[in-house]
């Protein structure tokens, strides 16, 4: 006589216990953050009239107007929606999506709120999204170089911090070409710095960053307040100015916001594509991921683990030092102490919520570029939050993006690990 015994079906999905419970707790955090836009956001009064078009636009279309405090009460709505279905249901690739909208619907709620019986250029913002994304997208494009081949590249803001002052001392001697390209290759110096610390003499990658940033940090600010303070003459570089490119710039909204930047917007851009092609559709590319996946499977393959990381993280400082050269030579045209302002920072959280791709950093960095530019147009709009809020904005995003929309990003398997070679 046989016996059936009951067998779990291994199609059937499994539920992880640990992800439920966080599908569970983002979803409270969607029903409160509701809750919050409601309360908070709940008096606006009248329309919220957003600029799509300037004065000097060839094509002018109209204003987009939105009655504030219906679209509000629809963006909490969804937001509870979300977080309702997320607590019953939830789990997955889901629990990122559904927090990731709750967010953007509070966002819009804030918006409206703020914009609510005013004006509001939207067109400008979004190309002040983009112009302050880039030193940003810049650094996180730095480092998915260095951790593709598994060096973790903490010293992004050291490089970007010596880009901008390298960018601004010789800017104001040999004009603004000869800034830009110095201060390429001072970042690729430090990159090769870093290279030879963590790859030949094996120091801990997160010391060794740390060392390059207290270093470059030390060195500018001296030279910032002894040297620049008296000969002024060293710190008035010229300006990259934003070049309109023919027809494109005309379009509406896209065009100011992409056909006409300065030379880093469309450097950045070009950077992008370029290292996405390079990275996933070419043999050297293929290699690179190789050293950072199994750098002892490559090099029995006759990969040069060594070279390859050297290659790459000094190719990662030059993208920073073209990065940090964006400070000065694309935005005020002088240095200031510490001006990068955790720049570098922002842009290895931009690398992680990108998952070490090209383009993913670049969307990532738009995110913290519109934080970043958000703060400074609503204070144009005279809020009631204080100013020294609004100027969190950017760092404010970086811990919830941080902390909650990364989810289970999985780094370069070698990510860190320096290699002994037998």
């Amino acid at each position: 006589m046989t016996l059936a015994v009951d067998r779990p079906d291994p199609a059937a999905p499994v539920v992880d216990k640990a992800e439920k419970r966080r599908a569970q707790i983002t979803g409270g955090v969607l029903v409160a953050l509701a809750a919050f836009i409601v309360l908070v956001f709940g008096d606006a009064s009248g329309d919220a009239t957003f600029r799509l078009s300037r004065a000097r636009d060839v094509w002018v279309i109209g204003d987009l107007v939105v009655p504030a405090l219906p679209v509000i009460y629809v963006a909490a709505a969804l937001t509870a929606f979300l977080g309702a279905l997320l607590f019953l249901r939830g789990g997955g690739r889901w629990t990122t999506l559904s927090l990731g909208a709750g967010l953007a619907l509070a966002v819009i709620a804030f918006l409206l709120w703020a914009t609510a019986g005013n004006a509001f250029s939207l067109t400008g913002m979004l190309q002040a999204t983009v112009v302050r994304a880039m030193p940003i997208a810049l650094g996180a494009l730095a480092a998915v170089f260095c951790e593709r081949v598994a060096v973790v590249n903490i010293a992004i803001e050291g490089m970007l911090l010596a880009g901008a002052f390298t960018g601004a001392l010789m800017g104001s001697l040999i004009g603004g070409w000869g800034g830009l390209l110095s201060a390429v290759v001072v970042g690729g110096i430090f990159g090769f710095i870093l290279a030879a610390l963590v790859v030949t003499y094996r120091m801990d990658q997160i010391i060794a960053g740390v060392v390059i940033n207290l270093f470059v940090l030390g060195l500018t600010s001296y030279v910032s307040s002894q040297v620049f303070a008296e000969m002024r003459h060293l710190n008035n570089a010229p300006v990259f100015r934003a070049v309109k490119l023919p027809l494109l710039g005309d379009i509406p909204v896209i065009g100011p916001m992409l056909f006409h930047q300065n030379i880093f917007v469309y450097g950045a851009l070009v950077m992008v594509a370029v290292s996405t092609y390079y990275l996933f559709h070419t043999r050297s590319g293929l290699r690179a991921r190789a050293v950072g996946e199994h750098p002892r499977a490559a090099d029995t393959l006759g990969i040069d683990v060594y070279w390859t990381r050297y290659l790459h993280v000094t190719l990662g400082g030059m993208i920073a030092g073209f990065g940090g050269a964006w400070f000065t030579l694309g935005s005020v045209g002088r240095f200031d102490e510490n001006m990068t302002g955790g720049r570098g920072f922002i842009a290895l959280a931009a690398m992680i919520f990108g998952r070490w791709h090209p383009v993913g950093a670049l969307l990532a960095a738009l995110v913290f570029g519109f934080s970043d530019s958000l703060q400074q147009k609503l204070a144009l709009l005279q809020t009631p939050i204080p100013s020294e809020f609004l100027a969190m904005a950017p760092y404010v995003a970086t811990i919830i993006v941080v902390a909650g929309l990364i989810g289970r990003a999985r780094a370069p398997a070698a990510d860190g690990k320096p290699y002994i070679k037998d």
